[in-house]
C-alpha cells in the first residue's frame, strides 16, 4: 500500500437546505486505508452540510489526508499547505470562508509542528480521532486552532455514519472495508506503530453490518484492510475467538457478495485457517499480497521481521498447495543499512524462486524515530539505485510473464467502470489485473466469463466467452 492517490469521494449530502451548502475537497495520499478513511470522513462531514467538489478552488474546506510512508512525506505536505495558504489569503480578501485541515499519519507524527510551520491550518487530526473532525471544525470556526492526535479511548467506528445505499451505489461496485488498524511488529524501518498505534481489531458484528450495508448498496467485491490485516481477531457468533480466516468464512455467507480480498498481511500471521479459506472459499480471490522485504536472513533479522527466508518460502509452498492458481505480490526494500552485495543477491534468489505476479520495490530511506534511522553502515545512494534497478527489472519480467501466461485462459471478470473506447468496459481479473473487454450489452457490476486474448503495458485484453454468470 504505497502508491500516492487523490480521492474525491462524494458524501451523501445530508444538507438541511441548499442555502447551507458548503463544499469539501479531500486529497488522499498513500495507502488504501487512507482511501477508506477519506470516505468515512466524507460521510461524517455530510452531516454538517458539506458536499463534495472535485475542484479545489470551489471548496470551503480542503482536507489533506496524509501518509508518512513515502520519503519526505511531511515536506510534501508542507509544500501543499504553502499553496493553500495563498488560496486562503485570497478568500479572506473576498470575505469568504476557507478552512484547511490536515489528517492522517503526517498529522499524527507532526501534531503541533504543523500549526507552527503552517499558520493557515485550522485543524490537525490523527487517524484514530477523525470521527471527531466535525466537532474540531466547529471549534475552529470559533477561532480555535485544533490539534487532536491523542489515541481515542472510544471506538471511532461506532461514531461514524455508514452511507445510505444511494451514495454507496454512486461509489462503484467495489469497496474497501477496514477491519484492523495499527501494528505490533515494530519492523525497524517502519513508522506505522508510531503513527497508527498498536494493533486493534474491529468487532465481528460491526464488520458484518458494514459489509451487508455495502452489498445492499450494490457492492459486489470487498477488500478487507489493515496495516497488518491477518492479525485481526475477534469473538465470533459461537463465542469463540476468531481469526481472519473465520471472518472470511462468515463474510462469504452474505448474499450478493461475490468477491473478497484482503491486504496487507504479515507472514507471521498467515495461519492454517486463513490458508484453508483460500482453499475453500470461491469468493476469496486467488491473489495474496505478502511482503517479505528482503531475501537475506541477516537483513531480515536487522529489520526485525521475525521470520527467515526459508520460513517464508515454506509458507508460500503451503499456500500454493492449498490454492495452486494463486498470484503472489510482495514488497521489497533494497539498501537497508548494512546490506552487502551477497545480501542483495539473496533477495534476487528469493524472487526467482517465488515468481511474483506483481510487486512493489523501493530504496531504503530513513524515517525519523524508527530504529533503522539510528543504524550505522548506511548504503550509498548510487548503490541503492543500481540494486533497485536490477530488482525492478526482474520483478517486471516476472509480472509480464505472469500476464502472458493468462492468454487463452477463461476467467470470471467483474465489470467495474467504462473504458476509453465506446462500448468498452474495464474489470479486474481474479488476480487483480485490469482487463479491457468490449461489452456493449452489459452493465457495470455484471460478472461475466471472458477469454484473455492479449496483454498491454499494465492490463489485459479479453473477449466475452459465454453469457453472463
Amino acid at each position: 500500500m504505497t502508491q500516492d492517490s487523490a480521492l474525491l469521494q462524494a458524501p451523501e449530502t445530508g444538507l438541511r437546505d441548499g442555502s447551507n451548502s458548503r463544499k469539501v475537497f479531500i486529497k488522499t495520499y498513500g495507502c488504501q486505508m487512507n482511501v477508506y478513511d477519506s470516505t468515512r470522513m466524507s460521510d461524517a462531514l455530510a452531516r454538517d452540510g458539506y458536499e463534495p467538489t472535485e475542484v479545489m478552488e470551489e471548496a470551503d474546506l480542503v482536507l489533506l489526508n496524509t501518509c508518512h510512508i513515502r520519503e519526505k512525506a511531511a515536506e510534501k505536505v508542507y509544500s501543499a499547505l504553502g499553496r493553500l495558504r495563498e488560496m486562503k489569503k485570497e478568500r479572506n480578501k473576498e470575505g469568504r470562508e476557507f478552512m484547511i485541515g490536515v489528517a492522517g499519519c503526517v498529522a499524527q507524527a507532526e501534531g503541533e509542528e504543523i500549526l507552527r510551520r503552517a499558520p493557515a491550518v485550522d485543524v490537525v487530526i490523527g487517524p484514530q480521532t477523525y470521527h471527531r473532525l466535525p466537532e474540531a471544525l466547529r471549534k475552529a470556526k470559533d477561532g480555535h486552532r485544533i490539534v487532536d492526535t491523542e489515541y481515542a479511548l472510544e471506538d471511532k467506528f461506532e461514531h461514524l455514519p455508514i452511507a445510505e445505499a444511494k451514495k454507496i451505489r454512486s461509489r462503484g461496485v467495489t469497496s474497501f472495508l477496514t477491519v484492523q488498524e495499527g501494528c505490533d511488529k515494530f519492523c525497524t524501518f517502519c513508522v506505522v506503530p508510531y503513527t497508527r498505534g498498536s494493533e486493534v481489531s474491529r468487532p465481528v458484528s460491526q464488520i458484518v453490518e458494514e459489509a451487508q450495508k455495502l452489498v445492499e448498496g450494490g457492492v459486489r467485491e470487498i477488500t478487507l484492510l489493515g496495516q497488518n490485516v491477518n492479525a485481526w481477531h475477534g469473538v465470533g457468533g459461537n463465542g469463540q475467538e476468531w481469526t481472519l480466516g473465520d471472518l472470511l468464512y462468515r463474510l462469504a455467507e452474505i448474499p450478493g457478495l461475490a468477491r473478497l480480498r484482503y491486504t496487507t498481511s504479515h507472514p507471521r500471521d498467515m495461519d492454517d485457517r486463513l490458508i484453508e479459506a483460500h482453499r475453500d472459499l470461491r469468493a476469496l480471490m486467488p491473489y495474496l499480497h505478502l511482503p517479505v522485504q528482503a531475501g537475506s536472513d541477516r537483513i531480515l533479522k536487522a529489520m526485525n521481521r521475525r521470520h527467515t527466508a526459508a520460513e517464508y518460502l515454506a509458507l508460500i509452498e503451503r499456500i500454493r498447495i492449498a490454492r495452486p492458481d494463486i498470484a503472489l505480490s510482495g514488497d521489497f526494500i533494497v539498501g537497508f543499512p548494512g546490506e552487502t552485495d551477497q545480501d542483495f543477491e539473496d533477495t534476487l534468489r528469493l524472487v526467482e524462486e517465488v515468481r511474483y505476479a506483481q510487486a512493489f520495490s523501493f530504496k531504503y530511506s530513513t524515517r525519523p524515530g524508527t530504529p533503522g534511522a539510528e543504524l550505522k553502515d548506511q548504503v550509498p545512494e548510487e548503490i541503492k539505485a543500481e540494486r533497485l534497478e536490477r530488482l525492478q527489472a526482474l520483478l517486471l519480467k516476472q509480472q509480464q510473464e505472469f500476464a502472458e501466461s493468462c492468454i487463452g485462459k477463461s476467467i470470471e471478470l467483474l465489470l467495474e467502470k467504462p473504458g476509453r473506447m465506446p462500448g468498452q468496459l474495464i474489470g479486474r481479473s481474479p488476480w487483480l489485473q485490469s482487463v479491457n473487454v468490449d461489452a456493449k450489452a452489459l452493465q457495470i457490476g455484471d460478472i461475466i466469463n471472458v477469454r484473455i486474448t492479449g496483454t498491454g503495458t499494465n492490463s489485459l485484453f479479453a473477449e466475452i466467452a459465454e453469457a453472463e454468470v
